[in-house]
């Protein structure tokens, strides 16, 4: 979306907490540009500032196909065109937007887990685990699931000398998250896979998981 996606401009009106929420958001779309939020059906997600999708983005200075240049393989071109949907860019961001325009990102759409045709941001997952004080990484990846798609894994690394277990974990996340976001795969592992710039290595979890490298616990 270069030069320019959105500001984070708050209203004249906001004043204390309300202006904070409007500054810690991607802000307003620009003027020039036309935004939407997909959900996983394809549809539109209403703009009330709760309901997820991905950002479609289109407008005078956003790219409306890749460069092909005769040496692409079918493969590629077939990839390149899935980042489009009808003239717009799928931006592979996640997020929601407000009755008023502003836009809050909070998540990737390949680490969103679609579980029963809903959304579950698995970073919201790893944000209320760390909030905990006996955990010191917590990693949230989609695993196949036979009735809903996908079900979140939760992999924990414990803080030095605790020994909590996935049940209080579980229950810690209780009126925190929704019911139905809540893991039933639970695994501890040693330390969070990083990459370069020290951000969680989810392909490697999913790796070890498909492996078998995990021992997961499920509760019921």
């Amino acid at each position: 979306m270069s030069p320019l996606g959105s500001t984070a401009v708050a209203p004249v009106a906001a004043t204390g907490e309300e202006r904070w929420f409007y500054r810690q958001t991607q802000g307003r779309i620009a003027s020039a540009l036309q935004a939407r939020l997909v959900g996983p059906d394809g549809g539109e997600v209403p703009r009330d500032g709760k309901s997820v999708g991905e950002l479609e983005v289109r407008g005078p200075w956003v790219t409306g196909s890749y460069y092909d240049n005769g040496t692409n393989t079918e493969a590629e071109r077939a990839d390149a065109a899935s980042k489009f949907d009808n003239g717009w860019l799928r931006t592979g961001d996640v997020g929601s937007l407000t009755a008023n325009g502003f836009l809050q990102l909070t998540d990737r759409a390949k680490d969103v887990i679609k579980s029963g045709g809903e959304w579950i941001s698995s970073v919201d997952l790893e944000n209320a685990l760390m909030a905990h004080p006996d955990v010191l990484e917590a990693s949230v990846v989609g695993v196949p699931d036979e009735k809903w798609g996908e079900r979140p894994l939760a992999m924990v690394v414990r803080a030095a000398d605790s020994d909590i277990d996935a049940c209080a974990l579980k229950e810690f996340l209780s009126g925190k998250v929704a019911g139905w976001q809540v893991p039933e795969r639970w695994a501890f592992i040693d330390e969070v896979p990083k990459t370069s710039v020290g951000k969680f290595d989810k392909k490697v979890l999913r790796k070890r998981y498909a492996a078998g490298d995990l021992n997961v616990e499920i509760l019921g």
